[in-house]
């Protein structure tokens, strides 16, 4: 592994005083004194700093050692989405951004950050109210970490979805400084609230309505918000499942996108549910604990996630009609880990880190989430895409999550470069108000004061990493049709298609 910067993280954002009623904690006015003595330190004006020195070391490589412990009939998939542009590049290249980030110049100021905050994983969903409400919506990823981290990530995905949709460059800066100061803004206001306030603060989707100015933007939300009032468990029902001779709902396989479990799989799995509902707040394991499992299989699901495991299960209550799908996904050691913690693991449970991390992140989460492990036997066989019988690690750690619960994301290829702009303000909003939820919020404002030396920094980053990513993508693309990169025969005259949902 390469050499990384160190970074220091202040004591006040990880205090034991936070472990116990009796310690007293900084004060609020000592904290944004903190942050603004960090620019002697650390300038504002480094953030803008990027450019790849000998240490760094290749996407290519990268990116294989990721596919380590994935399905490998499903790697092909995830390359061939990968392949489709600089921006599907850059939403299954996390793991190349956090190896990056490292390296570049930090506060030490790390509150939970999402790990992957690129602009498709942010989106609507219900609230346990049966609102819909847009926020963060991805967290395999989510790891105490710096909150530059996720703003570079952020930033430079705005910048290389504008080049993508042909805005000129100013255009795609201009949007990038207007997700800085929306993220400035919310983190200065939200500082200056109560703790206990800052976790009531949210954005529903009629809020929503009222911030877009751009008709084209608003058009293309509407749409998005329509489709996805229509992704529930009943609606999902007919499209997923057909009936057995005996009468019984099945999921329909479609290979390789979803298939089949062995019988052993099927087995622990279905264990792993049963052991899922001891995570669950007393009221929804009753609620969920009055459906009966009718049955579960393999399905592949967004770009950072294809080939790790990911099951779909359906679950019947009092009536036929009366469904609930559950995902069950994988979740493995956070791509921030090794530059935070090194090789010590912190977490011992991977999808209770990822829980954890989103009930912190997002205002309202799903009242389903939940964690499991799935415990294999030895050499127990599981079936592949393609049909044929492998072997996995007897011990798979998983979060459980609704699988249709109004979920939905906005296209960014039909909006205007006003559209991105007014976009990128919303979810330079939703990321600082995840971030002032868990810690620092006060010392992030302090630092980053009331000036334009922020949006202009990150602004100048993202231009220089949109750079890096067209960069990293040729070169990945190059292994693709080497062959050193396994790929769909299919994926390389399907190129453009980025902007798919998902993270």
């Amino acid at each position: 592994m390469s050499r990384s910067v160190q970074h220091t993280v202040l004591a006040t954002t990880n205090s034991e005083s936070f472990r116990s009623l009796t310690a007293p904690t900084t004060t609020r006015e000592e904290r944004y004194r903190l942050g603004r003595d960090l620019r002697e330190i650390v300038p504002v004006k480094s953030l803008g700093t990027w450019k790849a020195t000998s240490h760094r070391r290749s996407p290519v490589d990268l990116i294989e050692e990721s596919h380590t412990g994935r399905i490998p009939e499903l790697i092909p998939i995830r390359v061939g989405r990968m392949v489709s542009s600089p921006y599907g590049f850059l939403r299954g290249a996390a793991v190349v951004q956090a190896a990056d980030s490292a390296f570049l110049p930090s506060t030490g100021i790390t509150p939970i950050s999402c790990g992957d905050s690129h602009l498709g994983n942010f989106g609507f969903y219900r609230s346990p109210e049966g609102e819909q409400v847009i926020d963060l919506n991805d967290f395999d990823e989510a790891h105490p970490g710096p909150w530059e981290w996720d703003v570079r990530r952020l930033t430079a995905s705005v910048y290389v979805a504008g080049r993508e949709n042909g805005y000129k460059e100013d255009e795609c800066a201009d949007a990038v400084r207007t997700c800085v100061h929306a993220y400035r803004d919310e983190m200065v206001f939200l500082a200056d609230q109560p703790l206990f306030a800052r976790s009531f603060n949210r954005l529903d989707t009629d809020r929503l309505s009222e911030t877009v100015t751009e008709k084209g933007l608003r058009q293309e939300m509407k749409r998005a918000l329509k489709q996805a009032r229509k992704r529930t468990s009943d609606r999902a029902l007919p499209k997923f499942t057909d009936e057995t001779e005996n009468g019984e709902r099945r999921i329909i396989e479609d290979r390789p996108l979803i298939t089949r479990l062995s019988e052993a799989e099927y087995n622990a799995v279905a264990t792993a549910l049963d052991n899922y509902l001891d995570t669950l707040a007393p009221h929804w394991r009753r609620v969920v604990g009055g459906y009966t499992l009718v049955d579960i299989a393999h399905k592949v699901v967004g770009v950072g996630s294809v080939g790790l495991r990911a099951y779909v299960a359906l679950l019947e209550g009092s009536s036929p009609e009366d469904v609930l799908f559950l995902q069950l996904k994988q979740a493995r050691r956070s791509v921030l880990a090794r530059y935070v913690h090194g090789e010590a693991a912190l977490h011992e449970h991977q999808g209770q880190r990822v829980v954890e991390y989103q009930q912190a992140l997002q205002t309202v989460s799903d009242p389903l989430l939940g964690w499991t492990s799935v415990e294999l036997p030895e050499g127990t066989p599981l079936q592949s895409a393609d049909g044929t019988v492998s072997t996995q690690p007897t011990r798979m750690d998983l979060y459980v999550r609704q699988f249709r619960n109004m979920k939905g994301t906005v296209p960014l290829d039909n909006i205007s470069a006003e559209g991105l702009t007014d976009y990128a303000g919303i979810v330079g909003h939703l990321l600082a108000k995840g971030h002032a939820r868990t810690s620092g919020a006060s010392m992030v404002a302090g630092y980053l004061g009331k000036a334009n030396a922020a949006a202009d920094a990150f602004a100048r980053f993202a231009r220089l990493y949109a750079d890096q990513t067209e960069a990293d993508h040729a070169e990945f693309l190059a292994a693709a049709k080497s062959g050193r990169l396994p790929i769909e025969p299919s994926a390389l005259e399907n190129m453009g298609s980025a902007f798919r949902p998902g993270g």
